[in-house]
């Protein structure tokens, strides 16, 4: 028995020693969370319903995480020009044969929908970070302008879906790629200023008419209460109705009377504000602050320009869609329907996050690598 006991615990270390244990410990409270926060959303009819479908979607994630923690960077960076271009497929694809709310976003594959999109939030960073490697450091002013092709590429494509939310973190991404590799940040300052000076061009000619009443519906929601304006009036009234302790559990008025829209999907972070106030929100916060800063400091611990930048800009990434999602639900930025990670239902990019925090993990349990 002894001599069984002992092979099955060293088969499992074999089959689990390049797993992260603290990030993937922080990343399984958020998950539960997640799943708690959904089944009250849900309610009485489909509560049970969301919660296994997004159960099974996190087993499928965390399946690809662990398969892709164990690839080497050596590997990762030898596939990445090849999975950067066949990411780009689907979303050219998805222009043609898509479907969605407000544009092309989807592509129903019959047992679920894909979103293209999510696929580019893990192989723009691999390609920006396959791309920079090889080049002198800090960027000169043509990796700069190389680097922007390679970005631009995949934003314009969603753009046309049109999809700008996403393009915008997909965007960020690549920009995070450069500043990691030691881009001055005057040069952003400098790109900003270029986007301002567009700006006027892009509402005329640029903007859909729903992304323009999100932008003035953000400015001023009360001109609209009963129309565009309802979304993000309700969210705040469940945000500021929960309190230091929450309503509790599955008592979120907001949620459960339907006053409060998509409170599944993009204002799910809303529903946990009212139903376990500060406190819980405050405990979501520590658990995403946990994440990013320990996939920073992987990123710092690197032996080598393609995993640090790649660990990097993920941890970075992952940041900017805390802090989206949450200006969104709370008012300081305009609605662009990016959802909370491991929070908001949605099965491609809870797939695609847990994918590409196995990336990270495959450069902590990877190194040293040699061969560089």
């Amino acid at each position: 028995m002894n001599d069984i006991l002992r092979w099955v615990f060293d088969l499992l270390r074999r089959l689990l020693h390049t797993l992260d244990w603290p990030l993937l410990l922080a990343l399984a409270g958020l998950m539960g969370i997640g799943v708690a926060v959904l089944y009250s959303a849900g309610g009485d009819s489909q509560g049970s319903r969301l919660a296994i479908n997004q159960g099974a979607r996190f087993a499928v994630g965390l399946g690809a995480m662990w398969a892709l923690s164990r690839v080497s960077p050596v590997r990762l960076r030898s596939w990445t020009p090849g999975v950067f271009a066949v990411s780009l497929l689907p979303l050219i694809a998805v222009l043609f044969i898509g479907t969605g709310k407000h544009g092309q976003h989807w592509i129903d594959l019959k047992l679920f929908y894909l979103q293209p999109a999510e696929l580019l939030k893990i192989s723009l960073p691999m390609m920006m970070a396959w791309y920079l490697h090889r080049e002198p450091l800090p960027p000169r002013i043509g990796t700069v302008l190389a680097g922007g092709v390679l970005l631009g590429i995949p934003t314009a494509l969603i753009l046309l879906q049109p999809d700008f939310g996403t393009a915008m973190l997909v965007a960020a991404s690549g920009v995070f790629a450069l500043l990691l590799a030691g881009l001055p940040w005057w040069w952003v300052g400098v790109a900003l200023g270029g986007v301002a000076a567009a700006a006027p061009a892009a509402w005329f000619w640029l903007l859909r008419p729903y992304q323009k009443d999100r932008i003035l519906t953000f400015l001023n929601p009360e001109n609209d209460p009963l129309g565009t304006g309802w979304n993000i009036i309700q969210s705040k009234i469940a945000i500021g109705g929960g309190g230091l302790t929450g309503k509790g559990w599955g008592q979120g008025s907001q949620s459960h009377l339907d006053y409060l829209p998509e409170h599944t999907t993009d204002f799910i972070f809303a529903v946990l504000s009212e139903e376990f106030g500060w406190l819980g929100v405050a405990t979501v916060l520590a658990l995403y602050l946990f994440v990013i800063g320990r996939c920073l400091w992987i990123a710092i611990d690197a032996r080598d320009t393609y995993s640090r930048l790649l660990a990097g800009t993920l941890g970075l990434s992952f940041f900017v869609y805390v802090i989206v999602n949450g200006g969104m639900i709370s008012g300081l930025l305009p609605v662009v329907g990016v959802p909370m990670p491991l929070l908001s239902y949605g099965g491609t990019s809870a797939v695609s996050l847990l994918a590409g925090l196995g990336l990270v993990m495959a450069v902590r349990a990877h190194r040293p690598v040699h061969g560089y």
